[in-house]
This record gives C-alpha cells, sequence and structure tokens, in this order.
C-alpha cells in the first residue's frame, strides 16, 4: 500500500520542498462514503500534484499523497477532531477548529455541497487506523525531505500546494464570493521570511495573475507545523484556482491547463533562483 510518492531532484538538489497533501485519488477499500464517488472527489485538488509535476526539473523536492483528503486530512492537526463522526468519545485531546465546525476536520463529517460523509458514525479503531497508515506516513515523508535539506544547506522553503474552488461554497468561510486566481498563506506573516510570500506574489502577478494573500485562506497544519522563519525554515500555502485549469463538476482538465502548468514551471524555475541567491 503506497500512501505517499516522493519525487527527487532530478539536477543538484535546492532547498526546496513542494508537497501536494489533497491531489490524491487512491480511495482505500475501506472508505465507505454515502454520497456518490463523483460528489466525494471534489474534496480532491484534482490535478495539482501534475501541475508542479516538472518541479524535480529545478532541483526542488515533491512529495504528493495517494490517498484522499476525505478519507483523513493531512492538512489537519491530529487534534482536530469532530466527535460527530465517531460512535464512541475519542481517547486524544480534541482541539476543534473552525475547520471543524464547517464539517471538513482531521476526518470529514461531511462531503462537497454540505451532505453527510457516513450513513453511520465510525469507530475510534477506524480512525486510529487511518491516522497510523496515511496521516502519520505522509507527514513523516515531507518532514524527512524539509529536513534533509535543511541539515544540508542550513535554510529551506517549503511550497505547500492546492487548489480551490472558483466559488466560496457552504463549507467555507466566504460563501458565494468569487475567489483570486491565485491566494497565498503564511498565516499573517507567521510561517515564512514575508519576502519569500512577497516574492511569489510578485512573480505571479507578474505573469497577469490575480493574486490575494492570506484571504480566503491563510494556511493550516502543514505550514503551520513546518514554518519557523526564525529557524530559517519558510513554509507557505498556495491555492490555485481550479476554474484556470479544470471542470469543477467533471474535474476533467480545460484548455487552460497546459498554459497553466508552463506558467507554474517559470515560478518554480524562478524560486529556484531565489533559494540558490539565499542558502
Amino acid at each position: 500500500m503506497q500512501v505517499y510518492r516522493r519525487h527527487d531532484p532530478a539536477v543538484a538538489p535546492l532547498p526546496l520542498v513542494l508537497d501536494s497533501p489533497h491531489s490524491g485519488t487512491h480511495y482505500p477499500a475501506d472508505f465507505d462514503h454515502l454520497p456518490p464517488r463523483a460528489v466525494v472527489r471534489r474534496a480532491e485538488d484534482t490535478h495539482v500534484e501534475t501541475l508542479y509535476a516538472r518541479a524535480p526539473d529545478a532541483g526542488a523536492t515533491l512529495v504528493e499523497a495517494l490517498f484522499p483528503r476525505a478519507y483523513i486530512d493531512p492538512n489537519r492537526h491530529p487534534s482536530d477532531m469532530d466527535p460527530a463522526v465517531l460512535e464512541e468519545p475519542w481517547p486524544g485531546p480534541i482541539s476543534r477548529s473552525r475547520k471543524t465546525e464547517l464539517g471538513i476536520g482531521l476526518v470529514w463529517r461531511l462531503a462537497q455541497g454540505g451532505v453527510p460523509m457516513y450513513a453511520r458514525p465510525l469507530s475510534v479503531a477506524d480512525v486510529e487506523r487511518r491516522i497510523a497508515l496515511y496521516y502519520e506516513p505522509y507527514h513523516a515523508a515531507v518532514a524527512a525531505a524539509l529536513d534533509e535539506r535543511y541539515r544540508r544547506f542550513g535554510a529551506v522553503w517549503h511550497l505547500n500546494c492546492h487548489s480551490m474552488p472558483a466559488i466560496g461554497d457552504v463549507m467555507s468561510d466566504d460563501p458565494g464570493r468569487e475567489r483570486a486566481e491565485f491566494v497565498l498563506g503564511d498565516r499573517d506573516g507567521t510561517t515564512c521570511e514575508p519576502e519569500f510570500t512577497a516574492f511569489v506574489a510578485a512573480t505571479l502577478s507578474a505573469m497577469g495573475y490575480e493574486v490575494a494573500i492570506n484571504d480566503p485562506y491563510k494556511g493550516v497544519e502543514l505550514v503551520r507545523k513546518h514554518g519557523r522563519p526564525a529557524e530559517r525554515r519558510h513554509s507557505l500555502q498556495i491555492e490555485i484556482n481550479r476554474r484556470l485549469y479544470m471542470d469543477e463538476v467533471s474535474l476533467a482538465r480545460t484548455a487552460g491547463f497546459g498554459a497553466l502548468q508552463a506558467d507554474l514551471v517559470r515560478l518554480v524555475e524562478a524560486l529556484a533562483d531565489y533559494v540558490r541567491a539565499r542558502a
């Protein structure tokens, strides 16, 4: 059972690591969800790993999750547990976040559109198994990639890669609002040096894209966990508007996919120069 895939640099490694935690499409056999698979799949950041597939050509390392976020979400803290999905009390600590309130905590209670994900509650053993077999190995893989580069260079820059619906839905904090083409999240300047956020924003803006910062996404667990700028560990979340490259219902790539992918190659090449000058 393969939980993640790591793509190492095709050229000399740089202290640049990308991860795609929500693009997984390998659905475990025990994922007994209530809505049709087509509805559950709308939670995916479909094709994001392919959009960044050429990042290793520039010296970056890319880690992608292969399991779906609706099964267990690697961009949540382990305590972000929703008791409503369980048939018995959770034995560990619970720290409910805004995501949990929206039904999309560590284990999703709701599928896209706000419909129930399960016909019946899950056992604690079921959830603990998901954490042990999927969540923890993915986190270990991302941490290992970051630590390897940090040990070698004394600094590391991390791009946490996502996509987002073009318009906020009922499971978001901005329902009905059209989003920018890119949203960068650094948790209000706490997870990376401000120059990193500004550089990515300026590079995308120069390509003609509309860029927002920390609105409506500030970054969640992976950038929170790994972003420690005082230690020269810089983590930035990047969200791509799905309207740029795919049909949000069928999940099929649209005519814009190739152009966006080419622009992301240019972005990663620019980031390679950025980190090379600072490492």
